[in-house]
């Protein structure tokens, strides 16, 4: 080894393997070893976020023999860090001479080729796939606390959260799995989203506070025991301030990352009705002393308190919805929810221009559900960081399931709704350890 060259090496190092020990003594021979551990962000950028936080992961690179420094790589461009450092070798597995870091490989070559310096591209390590180990880790799952803590890494990372709603183990599990690729980058959901309206719904009832937090509780564990991705639950107006408190203790226990309460008052009726039952607003201080009486009964910093407004359900008007925003952030909402009912998207964008422009930072929650014709790039530019996709599996089952029944009766046999259905063999091998 030469002591007076630099060899860098970037990694995620979310998995430390058998390649990456082997990536680091290849470039041991040529240098001091520098490594440039990806941050959350920079990884946030094109995939889901790692299990272990930067500075976890940054402790275990440092730990490694022949790695002599360990800085932070805060996207996926190698060049800040090469115009930093300005190595005279850049070492990596050879998966990058071909497919999707192929632009990057020539950047890297380009930008070391302007001091000297050079790319060693070392074999890449065989029997390891990264899929195989974040399936494995998602097999094992994860523990309240990793979870807790889920949500506020995405936003502190990705500034935007995509949330899909869940309500049992099934739902988890394709809010677990699903993604797709689009224009080479790929698009998962973030996290799951308890509603009140189809967990009550899925089990018969009405929504109407029907169902209690003993219940709630257990659909919240029966979906944690199959995915690992965070959840939001919504707990309508979260009853009374004294219940609130042991709510907030309960679903923080669980491993939950955030509750959303409403600012309603009396017999609980969907928004959507709007003023059509005679809903009722809360008082501004009312609620506010809620919510801070909820945040004083958090035992971590993780759990967050996100403050729903009806204002404009209830036709209160935009200055009311903002007076509220600003009043439930002071007493300590961790985000807004504005919530509306109408079929454009026109008072959720006057709602958010004029709440970026006093407030900068608190996170922003929308629930597309009747205004459904707004992107999530548009939302994203308005200063929106969480979309909820608040009750859609649901809706989407149901019409599929009544047809197969009316299909099943009209023909008197089951063979015309095969094409409907998921072949038994997937149903079996669909839930990990049934094939086992």
């Amino acid at each position: 080894m030469s002591n007076d060259k630099i060899a860098y090496v970037a990694m995620c190092a979310d998995f430390i393997h058998h390649g990456h020990l082997n990536i680091i003594n290849e470039a041991a021979k040529y240098g001091t070893v520098v490594v440039g551990v990806l941050t959350d962000d920079a990884i946030a950028s094109y995939k889901r976020i790692p299990a272990l936080t930067y500075e976890q992961r940054k402790v275990i690179v440092e730990n490694i023999k022949n790695v002599s420094r360990v800085i932070p790589q805060n996207t996926l461009d190698y060049v800040p860090n090469l115009e930093l450092l300005k190595p005279d070798f850049v070492v990596h597995g050879d998966d990058w001479v071909k497919g999707q870091q192929e632009n990057v490989r020539k950047s890297v070559v380009d930008k070391v080729q302007e001091w000297g310096g050079k790319v060693i591209d070392v074999p890449y390590t065989k029997g390891i796939s990264s899929t195989k180990l974040h399936e494995h880790l998602k097999e094992i799952g994860t523990t309240p606390d990793v979870r807790r803590k889920m949500l506020r890494r995405i936003l502190n990372s990705k500034g935007f959260a995509r949330i899909v709603e869940t309500h049992n183990g099934l739902t988890g599990l394709i809010a677990e799995k699903i993604s797709v690729n689009v224009n080479e980058q790929k698009r998962e959901f973030d996290g799951m989203w308890l509603s009140s309206l189809t967990h009550s719904a899925s089990k018969g009832k009405p929504d109407i506070q029907y169902v209690d937090i003993t219940s709630m509780s257990s659909t919240i564990s029966e979906i944690f025991e199959a995915t690992t991705k965070p959840m939001i639950v919504d707990a309508d107006s979260g009853g009374l301030t004294e219940h609130f408190r042991f709510m907030v203790r309960t679903l923080e226990r669980l491993g939950v990352s955030a509750v959303i309460i409403e600012d309603k008052i009396g017999a609980k009726r969907n928004s959507l009705f709007g003023n059509e039952r005679g809903q009722k607003q809360d008082t501004i201080d009312n609620f506010c002393f809620k919510i801070s009486e909820g945040k004083k009964a958090q035992i971590t910093k993780d759990f967050m308190i996100i403050a729903r407004i009806e204002s404009l359900i209830l036709k209160q008007g935009l200055e009311d919805a903002l007076r509220r925003a600003h009043a439930y952030v002071a007493s300590g909402s961790d985000a807004i929810m504005i919530h509306s009912k109408e079929n454009e998207p026109d008072e959720i964008i006057a709602f958010c221009k004029k709440f970026r422009e006093d407030d900068p930072s608190t996170p922003l929650v929308v629930v597309p559900s009747t205004y459904n014709s707004i992107t999530e790039t548009e939302l994203k530019n308005l200063g929106v960081n969480v979309v909820i996709y608040a009750n859609h599996l649901l809706r989407s089952a149901y019409p599929a399931m009544v047809n197969v029944c009316e299909k099943i009766l009209v023909h008197e046999r089951s063979l015309e709704v095969d094409d409907q259905c998921l072949p038994i063999k997937e149903i079996i091998t669909l839930i990990p350890g049934t094939d086992k």
